[in-house]
Order: C-alpha cells, then sequence, then structure tokens
C-alpha cells in the first residue's frame, strides 16, 4: 500500500545512495556504495565563479568496503568525484581507520566515533552506516543459498533486533518457538 497522498509541493533536493554487495572469488566480500545528491535547480557553491546547473550532481561519492567472512574489514577506499569543495577529497583516506573493525552491533557507534564532525566527511560515515545492513544480508544471503536451514542458526543473536524479531511477534512464535515469550500486558515490550 503506497504512503498516503502528499500535499502540492516541489522538489528541492534529490539524494540517491545505491549499495550492492559481491563475493569475491578470493573467499572475501566487497561491498559497494554510491551517493549522488541533486538540486532541482540551480545551485550556488561558496566562491565559485559559476553555479551547479539543475541535475548535476552536488556531491558523488563512492565507498568499497572489503570484509572477511566474520565480517572484519580487511580494506576500504573511497572517491569523491564531486565535491562542494577540492579538499573535501582528502577525506577519503580517513576511512583507513576502520580497518580491523567487525561490521557487527555497534558497527554505528564506531563509525561515528572514528568520522565524526571534522575527522572526516559526513557523507562517507553516512554510507559506511548503512553499508552494515546490504553486508549482513547479502553474506547471510549467500549462506542461506547454499544452506538453507542456517536461518535457526544464530537466532539467538537476531532476536529483538528489530520488529519481526521480537520475541513476542508472531514470526518467532511460528519458526522459533522455544525462544517466543508472549507480551507482557500494558508493558507494550
Amino acid at each position: 500500500m503506497p504512503i498516503s497522498q502528499p500535499l502540492n509541493r516541489r522538489q528541492i533536493h534529490e539524494r540517491t545512495i545505491d549499495i550492492k554487495a559481491f563475493a569475491r572469488d578470493d573467499g572475501l566480500y566487497d561491498v559497494e556504495a554510491h551517493l549522488v545528491d541533486r538540486k532541482p535547480f540551480d545551485f550556488w557553491r561558496v566562491q565559485r565563479d559559476e553555479p551547479i546547473t539543475a541535475g548535476d550532481p552536488l556531491h558523488d561519492l563512492r565507498v568499497r568496503v572489503t570484509v572477511d567472512s566474520q565480517l572484519t574489514v580487511r580494506g576500504i577506499e573511497a572517491s569523491s568525484d564531486t565535491t562542494p569543495f577540492d579538499m573535501c577529497k582528502e577525506a577519503e583516506y580517513t576511512l583507513a581507520s576502520l580497518i580491523g573493525e567487525r561490521i557487527v552491533s555497534g558497527w554505528s557507534f564506531k563509525v561515528k566515533t572514528a568520522l565524526r564532525g571534522a575527522a572526516s566527511c559526513t557523507h562517507l560515515m553516512e554510507m559506511l552506516i548503512t553499508m552494515a545492513t546490504p553486508a549482513l544480508q547479502g553474506i547471510r544471503g549467500l549462506a542461506r543459498a547454499q544452506r538453507p536451514d542456517s536461518e535457526s542458526v544464530g537466532i539467538e543473536k537476531k532476536l529483538d533486533t528489530c520488529y519481526a524479531y521480537s520475541r513476542h511477534r508472531a514470526v518467532v512464535k511460528m519458526y522459533w518457538p522455544s525462544h517466543f515469550r508472549p507480551q507482557e500486558q500494558g508493558t507494550g515490550k
């Protein structure tokens, strides 16, 4: 079902983020993200003689994270093809501080701690945070394709991580009844 019909409006910004996960021939995995920001009108940047033409990118950024089967970051690289300032491209090298970290619970906190504020590029940081879920879904999805019962392995780690995996919801009751816990009356938990 679609969301409700909006009021009369005009578009003022567009951000597209495309993320893909890949299994490499060497047993590692690549997760790649591509972010593009555009304005539907000419947009003037600080200290520039010409505006960015409507529809042209204000930001055009890419990040590749290479992980192993344990989701440990083995490599990371970025490309800042279009940025507001030339010096923004220097932030690509700040991402290396995440090599050796694991994409597990707490990943967002690790990324924000290492790259927040003036330590790096906000947009690269945002991309890295959103890349975690496609990494997990890609690697786990490949495992399920090779072994369909793998969803039950490690279900304890998934419990209460989202609405459907709540211990008191129908999905857990149906597929993992030993982990189901009836909802306490009046608590909402």
